[in-house]
């Protein structure tokens, strides 16, 4: 064999069936299959056990809650909207807000944020026709 040549190892159905039923069974572990039958690659025997066992073997994420931890997550979920809604409509509010000191700051010529609730407010002021 040449050097750099990658081997290909394949194994029968049958070989497979009877490597998941003896780690199904008990007698050998995952681990020690791999090493009895140099069986190589880290996922080989767990593809067996997933399309040929009965998958009872593999490790699992099973997440166990309460009724009331889903009543209290849908709770929250709905706050969580209520208060993105709120937030939106500060966000508009302050938007408005800031057009309409812009547009009465042109209308007295006067910088109304430096001059709120000083006497210089009334110094920039239009004469009103009249």
């Amino acid at each position: 064999m040449e050097s750099g040549q990658r081997v290909f190892h394949r194994y029968s159905l049958a070989f497979k069936q009877k490597v998941v039923s003896e780690i199904e069974r008990g007698e050998l572990k995952i681990g020690d299959a791999q090493r009895i039958y140099d069986i190589r690659g880290n996922d080989t025997i767990q593809s067996w056990i997933r399309k040929l066992g009965k998958n009872h073997l593999l490790n699992k994420v099973v997440r166990i809650e309460m009724k009331d931890e889903k009543e209290r997550i849908k709770e929250l979920e709905k706050q969580v909207k209520g208060l993105e809604s709120a937030l939106a409509q500060s966000h508009v509010k302050n938007i408005a807000l800031e057009s309409l000191i812009e547009c009465a700051e042109e209308h007295y010529q006067a910088d109304l944020k430096k001059t709120f609730g000083g006497k210089e407010l009334g110094k920039g002021r239009k004469k009103e026709p009249g």
